[in-house]
């Protein structure tokens, strides 16, 4: 039986996720720690007794999502299950980064100032307002692309995260994201509906964030995977960390392929998921993609003693 350790995207964040971490593991503390002193303010402070709102933010969201998964993998590491009791590790856009991290890619700290970077240069990239993403619920990926590019005009639409079978999400210019929904509806889709983000991610608007990520992963050290990471942007694995710099970079403005990653890692004889860190929104969506998929959520100090025990 294969595994894949799999960490989550925006969306997950609550307030509150990763305390019972870092109360019963030490080194689920140190995590917070680490990411605090990297970004130079009390991020586990704003995690664990904020308002959502602010940890909402994109800039704030990434980091701590990041530094949550992280405190899930060393608790998992202090009940004796290390990362390389997975044959493949995923994340789904941000998780990307928590899946390198885990992966020993990139360190933590570099990890934190990189989704620092991201997250303020993604929030940049359009003006507040200008931009608009939405999910369709019940059409195909193919569908959906086709009514993307008809929908654009002159502007920017794009299919920008591949979810499961039944859920894709748009992204681009307001108007024309209005469009895609209208065109949708019409089409057949069960739902279409806007989504409360702060920015178009995925899609070509997203370029000045491009041009930001691959000027700050050039001023970091990586090491190779211990464990091969399938990446959002090809849906195929890569062991070595010559490649993974552009495969970021890609990853800004291309597509989140979780669907064709999650059928990749099944086709590579993948039966079991564990989600690391907060939320199910990734369990979900696998057993909507392979309803025979063992799952296991990994995110608080008992999800992390059932997973020891396993």
């Amino acid at each position: 039986m294969s595994t894949a350790f799999v960490f989550p995207g925006q969306g997950a964040q609550v307030i509150g996720m990763g305390r019972s971490l870092a109360q019963a593991y030490p080194a689920a503390r140190d995590v917070f720690d680490e990411v605090d002193t990297a970004l130079g303010e009390k991020l586990s402070g704003l995690i664990w007794d904020g308002d959502i709102e602010t940890l909402t933010l994109t800039e704030n969201a990434q980091p701590a999502l990041m530094a949550t998964s992280m405190a899930a993998m060393r608790a998992l590491e202090a009940e004796g299950v290390v990362i390389t009791r997975a044959d493949f590790v995923a994340g789904h856009s941000l998780g990307e980064y928590s899946a390198l991290c885990a992966a020993g890619v990139f360190s933590l700290a570099d990890t934190a100032r990189l989704l620092r970077i991201r997250g303020r240069a993604m929030q940049a990239a359009v003006p507040q307002g200008e931009g608009a993403m939405a999910a369709i619920l019940g059409l195909g990926a193919d569908e959906v692309t086709r009514i993307a590019a008809e929908a654009a005009g002159d502007g920017v639409c794009a299919l920008a995260n591949e979810n499961d079978p039944t859920q894709n999400v748009i992204s681009g210019d307001k108007e024309a994201v209005e469009r895609a929904i209208a065109l949708a509806k019409t089409a057949g889709a069960k739902r279409a509906l806007p989504l409360p983000v702060s920015a178009p991610f995925h899609c070509a608007l997203m370029a000045p964030a491009a041009d930001a990520m691959a000027q700050a992963l050039g001023e970091v050290t990586l090491n190779d995977p211990a464990v091969p990471l399938v990446a959002n942007v090809t849906a195929q694995a890569v062991g070595t960390a010559g490649p993974i710099p552009q495969l970021l970079v890609d990853q800004v403005t291309g597509r989140v392929r979780w669907r064709s990653s999650v059928e990749w890692m099944v086709a590579q004889g993948v039966t079991e998921f564990w989600e690391i860190g907060a939320g199910k929104a990734l369990s979900g969506m696998i057993r909507r993609i392979h309803k025979d998929a063992t799952l296991r959520t990994v995110g608080t100090a008992d999800e992390v003693q059932d997973a020891a025990q396993s």
